[in-house]
């Protein structure tokens, strides 16, 4: 169905310039037309707290924070905006990289934030897709206010100025449809890879687990080692504190440093670490001057091991082979005594039983959870001999190298079909392809609520950011 869809009969040029040519039926007017702002605050602050994300619009914020987590720092919600189905929501702070979209709920959000409620003859999921296309996203940019990226803001006055299409309302409501059912497809197929390499992960977990509280011996002789739901332990190994193991433990400062956007420094943040990997994405820059003040109680460099105490806490990952590092906020790093435990197995056991317990544990019961620098510094690790610290590392290694692979081969599947969606979707809502005759043939299927993933992690830093601007 989707290769039989074909250009518009007819074309001409939009109004604006920019646009470039459009169906021939189409209308273009200012943005300020087709919605208003709304401005109604929430007096109690017990609403559902809803979220803004460049990759998957407005979503309710489930708590990563524990089953009484509000999931922001704010003291309380009264006060913060109130929204409803259908209504449009932008982080102002963000807009220029797609921070917006239409709600499904009822909810509040950010002060920071602008809600919008479209005309009765403005299809709400429509406009959606526009305006988080890539031809609206650079227009949204190029109309902010503000002299460099970091700062840019999209104010009401900004939003409206921007030429919006206006396809016939019944139009509109096919375009929807017929996008409704591709992102269904997609989303199903995106969905069947994410299980695929969860049940990786879970083959990977479980070869770690294994290795880094039994060893590589079935043979060897074991014994109790203490703590009652880990059972038994290689007899030669020990329970020890990763204070006892490193050289040193090096916490952040209580702060982030400056953004500053031709900083020649990396500032690490906790969205930069999942699951025993660094992902520059998120990461941004600071200057030389930042960077000499976050670093005085040490710099981290290659051998360290990254550790995020708080949201997520337990994150962990080798600092990558660079020069030009600092941590932001309530990031730290191990470095250990080479003479005594080899980096890798430090990470891998990071990830192990013990540890994870032992996080589970302390983190428990606070808002947002955390760990304190002497509950880091107590982390309990199973030690062996430093050979048998490599021995093992090797093979972990040599085991998971395959589901590596097949894992790293899927994400790319999931980029790719992302990737498509994105170009889909924005051919079909500026025009290019008619999907009229396509949406009229389709059956009726409920929607399919676009999942989030490893590059959107719900990160305390961006929610303390998105309440900065009304402090």
């Amino acid at each position: 169905m989707i290769a039989d869809l074909k250009p518009y009969p007819e074309y001409r040029a939009a109004e604006g310039g920019w646009l470039g040519d459009v169906p021939a039926h189409w209308g273009v007017r200012r943005t300020k037309y087709l919605l208003r702002e709304t401005d109604r605050r929430s007096t109690t602050g017990e609403e559902q707290l809803l979220r803004v994300s460049q990759y998957t619009g407005v979503t309710q914020r489930n708590s990563a924070y524990g089953p009484e987590g509000i999931g922001t720092r704010a003291d309380s919600l009264v006060g913060y905006k109130c929204v409803e189905p259908d209504d449009l929501v932008i982080n102002i702070m963000l807009a220029w990289n797609g921070s917006m979209g239409v709600s499904r709920y009822a909810g509040i959000s950010s002060p920071a934030y602008c809600v919008y409620r479209l005309n009765p003859d403005a299809q709400p999921w429509y406009y959606h897709h526009l305006l988080r296309s890539p031809a609206y996203k650079a227009r949204i940019k190029a109309s902010s206010t503000g002299v460099v990226e970091s700062r840019l803001r999209l104010y009401s006055d900004d939003l409206g100025r921007i030429e919006a299409l206006v396809p016939p309302p019944a139009e509109q409501a096919a375009i929807v449809r017929f996008l409704d059912w591709v992102n269904g497809r997609l989303e199903r197929a995106i969905r069947a890879k994410r299980i695929v390499i969860a049940l990786l992960g879970e083959q990977k977990q479980a070869i770690i687990h294994r290795a880094v509280t039994r060893g590589l011996d079935p043979a060897v002789p074991l014994k109790p080692s203490g703590i009652p739901w880990l059972g038994e332990i290689p007899a030669h190994w020990e329970v020890r504190r990763a204070k006892q193991l490193c050289a040193e433990i090096i916490d952040c400062k209580n702060r982030t440093p400056e953004l500053i956007d031709d900083g020649e420094y990396i500032v690490v943040r906790t969205t930069n670490i999942r699951n025993g990997r660094f992902n520059p994405k998120g990461s941004y820059a600071t200057n030389r001057a930042n960077f000499l003040l976050w670093t005085q109680r040490g710099a981290p460099r290659r051998g360290d091991v990254f550790f995020t105490r708080e949201a997520p806490v337990g994150e962990a990952c080798h600092v990558p082979a660079a020069h030009n590092l600092c941590m932001g906020q309530r990031m730290m790093f191990f470095r250990p005594n080479t003479s005594e435990l080899n980096a890798s197995f430090l990470l891998h056991s990071i990830y192990g039983p013990l540890v994870r317990r032992y996080i589970d544990i302390e983190a428990n019961g606070s808002t947002v959870g955390h760990l304190r620098l002497g509950q880091v510094t107590g982390l309990p690790l199973l030690w062996c001999p430093l050979e048998e610290q490599e021995r093992i590392v090797n093979y972990i290694e040599s085991q998971s190298q395959p589901l590596e692979y097949a894992t790293s081969r899927l994400e790319r599947e999931i980029d790719l079909l992302r990737e498509y969606r994105t170009r889909l979707v924005a051919d079909v809502v500026t025009g290019k392809l008619d999907v009229r005759e396509a949406a009229a043939r389709l059956p009726f299927e409920a929607s399919l609520d676009i999942i989030e993933h490893d590059n959107d992690p719900v990160d305390a830093a961006d929610i303390t950011d998105e309440e900065m601007i009304v402090a």
